[in-house]
């Protein structure tokens, strides 16, 4: 079926209609450290999705959209308001092989959609650390992958946009048809309206395996170093252990990547492969977390001797292991509701990138997170390629480390806001979708972009109907009627 072969018009003028508040519903985000109650309406349409934003008994609390909820601090909260549950917009709409694009509604969610591609040998240039994110939510995020240094984020591979503005309604946009949204929707939160559809780029896959090699470090310096060699490796991700001791902090497990080379066989077999057939695309979790897990059974000491047992668990040197698509791409999907580890008081997860010469403040802020006691019990490092241009997009080039810390450390937050200073200074950022507390006058230093997506903000919501917990505490929306 081909993305053309089901059309609509390219723009959907506003039609209030009747739409209830839907029921009221306690939400957080996947850390679970801050919670909100808002009214949740389930969306259907694209028609329904433009009737709530013009209707003038939910415009007065304002709207934001929520996809799975995947995103870790408050971004999918509207805390007396109301949040449009996508999830029911759920439908591949097209594949079109031959222009290689796939067109889907925003609820859809990776592992939807890579079920739908993968058997038809095709892939999308950009996936994230979970399958379990929604296109929209992922359109909003301008989501990024093992990859980035090769491919960029995902706005390099969106196509054209269906977007529900409080101004202008139902629309179609792209980089040729309203660029200026284009590029404050991408990354943007969405506190300029709801993506409704996304046309994407897909590319060939010849089988959906993957050539890793594996290398140790013993320290961050060691990590940064070996990272910084680029070796024609298109996927690369170091797993940190910043709860070593002495010297050893920032010891790593550094995996690098390529598609399945065409001279290689067509399907890995053998002692260190099995054969496709054996590896779905989405099996059930190997465990799941139960409700109300003590979150004090992880202390940092065992935590600790788990990291160190798990390093040591890895080869110091090994080459062109095959590896299938899931473990490849979503290790931690393994783990079901894995952020119940956390405890009733969640996680916070802190995601920095510094550009280019900003080693020396990386390890600075490691140093800190180490001196305060505040443990990190996943820390991740990756290398990130040129920015997209999307006006609050979190990606540069430089480095990107992202932390899962417990919320209730001791401590913490003014740790992360002196992270926040040394981060600024450096001509960094911290990514907003996993963000929970940012201050509101460190954002415009991190986002020098921030003018131009307030004046484009004004153009399609004049009147302040995109609202949700994060853009009221950074000031990126209205915070009422």
């Amino acid at each position: 079926m081909s993305v053309a072969d089901r059309t609509q018009p390219a723009r959907t003028p506003l039609a209030p209609i009747a739409t209830s508040r839907g029921r009221q519903r306690r939400l957080s985000g996947w850390g679970r450290a801050a919670f909100s109650r808002a009214h949740v309406v389930v969306a259907t349409s694209a028609e329904q999705v433009a009737g709530v934003l013009a209707d003038p008994a939910v415009r007065s609390g304002g709207v934001i959209a929520r996809g799975a909820g995947r995103s870790y601090g408050d971004a999918a909260q509207n805390g007396g308001g109301t949040v449009l549950d996508l999830t029911a917009m759920a439908q591949v709409l097209g594949v079109d092989p031959q222009r290689r694009h796939v067109r889907v509604q925003a609820g859809v969610t990776y592992a939807q959609l890579l079920a739908e591609l993968v058997p038809q040998g095709l892939m999308l240039p950009v996936i994230p650390g979970t399958r379990h994110v929604t296109i929209g939510g992922a359109v909003a995020s301008d989501v990024h992958g093992k990859n980035h240094g090769h491919d960029g984020s995902l706005a390099g591979h969106v196509a054209e946009l269906t977007v529900a503005t409080p101004a202008g309604g139902c629309q179609r946009i792209s980089a040729e048809a309203d660029e200026e949204l284009m590029l404050a929707t991408l990354g943007g939160m969405g506190l300029v309206g709801v993506v409704v559809e996304a046309t994407l780029a897909v590319e060939p896959l010849r089988t959906p395996w993957w050539s890793v090699d594996t290398d140790r470090t013993g320290s961050l310096s060691d990590t940064l170093e070996l990272m910084a060699r680029d070796e024609g490796h298109r996927f690369s991700v170091a797993w940190l252990d910043l709860l070593a001791g002495g010297r050893r902090l920032g010891q790593a497990v550094v995996t690098r990547s390529n598609d399945w080379a065409s001279d290689q066989p067509r399907e890995p077999t053998g002692r260190r492969g099995a054969r496709r057939g054996e590896q779905p695309l989405q099996p059930p979790p190997r465990l799941s977390v139960p409700r109300g897990f003590p979150g004090s059974v992880l202390a940092p000491p065992l935590i600790a001797a788990f990291n160190e047992l798990r390093w040591r668990s890895f080869p110091r040197h090994e080459r062109g292991r095959p590896t299938p698509l899931t473990p490849h791409f979503f290790p931690l999907d393994g783990f079901g509701e894995w952020n119940r580890l956390y405890g009733s008081r969640g996680l916070l997860q802190y995601q920095l990138v510094l550009p280019d010469g900003g080693e020396a403040t990386l390890m600075r802020c490691v140093e800190i997170l180490r001196d305060r006691r505040i443990p990190s019990y996943l820390a991740v490092l990756k290398r990130f390629g040129p920015a997209s241009g999307g006006l609050l997009s979190f990606p540069l080039e430089g480095w990107t480390l992202a932390l899962d810390i417990p919320a209730w450390a001791t401590g913490l937050r003014p740790a992360l806001d002196q992270l926040d200073e040394f981060v600024a200074a450096a001509g960094g950022r911290v990514y907003l979708t996993k963000d929970l507390r940012l201050r509101r006058d460190v954002l415009a230093a991190m986002y020098p972009q921030l003018p131009r997506f307030e004046a484009e903000r004004a153009r399609v919501d004049p009147d302040g109907v995109m609202r949700s917990d994060l853009g009221r505490r950074l000031g990126l929306c209205a915070t009422g009627p």
